[in-house]
């Protein structure tokens, strides 16, 4: 097991929409580095074009920091259904260190993925694991929080990223 480097924005590689997995498969030893990063970064999900490997395959565990460790791997996954009910929420990002962005997402999703075991997935999340799967699939889509806000929010929240 390693530790993986993190990449930071404006990294290019934070901006580039990831290639599905599919026959050629994930490896078991880039599963468990993403957890072993993520627990030690210490985040709730981390999304594997932030470690530099451009493949749609990201881990979260939104219960651990909590006390109850709720551990998900998730291969080529797509959100298959959104609730018409949206909260704002703000995110933090391992790869935008620093801040926080306010974010509006849909409260309960329905995710499909595959395990890291080969078997396909449906279910439905809501809360915290439904606005980590989602913020996870925007780095598989080459998108940070920042892609997420206007101009005005964008322009003030870079000027504190920068400044640090």
């Amino acid at each position: 097991m390693s530790l993986l480097p993190i990449l930071i924005w404006p990294d290019p590689r934070l901006s580039t929409r990831c290639e599905p997995v599919g026959a050629e498969g994930v490896t078991e030893d880039l599963i468990r580095d993403l957890f072993e990063t993520m627990y030690d970064a210490p985040g709730r999900g981390l999304a594997a074009p932030q470690v530099g490997v451009m493949q749609r395959v990201f881990v979260m565990d939104a219960g651990w920091k909590d006390g109850t460790m709720t551990p998900r791997a998730c291969i080529d996954p797509e959100i298959i259904w959104r609730s018409d009910e949206s909260g704002e929420a703000k995110e933090g990002c391992l790869s935008i260190p620093g801040v926080s962005v306010p974010v509006t997402r849909p409260t309960t999703i329905r995710l499909a993925y595959t395990s890291a075991a080969g078997v396909r997935i449906e279910e439905e999340l809501t809360g915290a694991e439904a606005l980590i799967a989602q913020h996870e699939i925007d780095h598989l889509d080459g998108l940070v929080t920042l892609d997420r806000v206007d101009e005005a929010v964008r322009a003030d929240i870079l000027s504190i990223y920068t400044a640090q």
